[in-house]
């Protein structure tokens, strides 16, 4: 028996009206951290209202405009997420946004419960912090948006990450369900997108969550494009990117400490892998998207 059905949400599931997706905590299950996908036609436009909730506008492919008040800020996007990073706008608590559509466009809201005013920021790509992670079969790209870089936020830390067919991500598995010196609370959504493989088929990975110090859960189950898995605690990891499919995965985190840092341990007898990589090459498939050598870790 496993807690697959608790974790998972479908794609489409909690779609209406412009929203793709409309992941809010209370339907997570928890109290911080939100996803929301809007699908608009080129020249569409949707006005959100403010609340207690911040969050970037980050185009998954597409543009769009974002104003605020009177202050429109011009986001260029991307074609898709495996081709490009993007520019992308904060939106802070109690603070009302339209935004409408360049193109056709899909946008993602990565969002969490915030506890202090900041200002709206316009971010360019070039402050986005891109890297490459791991080595051999564990290699993966890693582009931070809210984790690491110039951006300020209450709670909120968001990152995507790139991982080629084949290819084990999230790994060695790691928690982050503790607050002490080498570790925050952070609930965490993974939101997942997959390249069609060469024939034009759908692809799938696989996502493992299981149980750590005091924190019962069980998850192994395939994801598909446009799934999510919502991560209150536990080790998770690995990933697993099918072979012949690239995987794509947007990480949302957000949680108690006022901070706005990730911290994580890796699970104990699967953290000297670590150790491997400095002999081995890291897939030369990566990076996958244009990278910022000023950002690059």
């Amino acid at each position: 028996m496993t807690d697959n059905d608790k974790y998972i949400v479908r794609a489409g599931t909690t779609a209406h009206g412009p929203y793709e997706t409309d992941l809010d905590p209370k339907r997570a299950g928890w109290e911080w951290s939100s996803l929301r996908v809007l699908g608009l036609a080129d020249g569409e436009d949707v006005t959100i209202e403010g609340d207690d909730t911040e969050y970037l506008v980050l185009p998954l492919s597409g543009g769009c405009t974002v104003k605020i008040g009177e202050q429109p800020f011009e986001v260029k996007g991307r074609e898709s997420v495996f081709t490009d990073i993007t520019d992308y706008v904060y939106v802070p608590r109690r603070t009302a946004v339209t935004i409408t559509a360049s193109g056709a466009a899909r946008i993602a809201l990565p969002g969490a419960k915030a506890t202090v005013d900041l200002e709206p920021r316009y971010c360019p790509r070039e402050e986005v912090g891109t890297g490459l992670r791991g080595a051999g079969p564990s290699s993966r790209q890693v582009n931070n948006y809210a984790l690491g870089n110039d951006l300020k936020t209450s709670h909120l830390l968001a990152c995507e990450v790139l991982t080629p067919g084949g290819n084990w991500s999230s790994y060695p598995p790691h928690k982050h369900d503790e607050h002490n010196e080498v570790e925050r609370k952070l609930e965490e959504i993974y939101y997942y997108e997959i390249a069609k493989g060469n024939n034009e088929q759908e692809g799938f990975a696989i996502q493992r969550i299981y149980p750590s110090p005091g924190h019962d859960i069980d998850v192994c189950t395939e994801v598909r494009a446009r799934d999510i898995v919502v991560m209150p605690y536990g080790y998770h990891g690995p990933s697993i990117a099918a072979p012949g499919y690239d995987l794509y995965y947007l990480n949302v985190m957000a949680g108690p400490a006022e901070d706005s840092v990730w911290l994580m341990t890796d699970d104990p007898h699967h953290t000297w892998v670590r150790d491997t990589w400095d002999d081995q090459e890291v897939d030369p498939r990566l990076p996958m998207t244009p990278m910022n050598p000023s950002q690059t870790n």
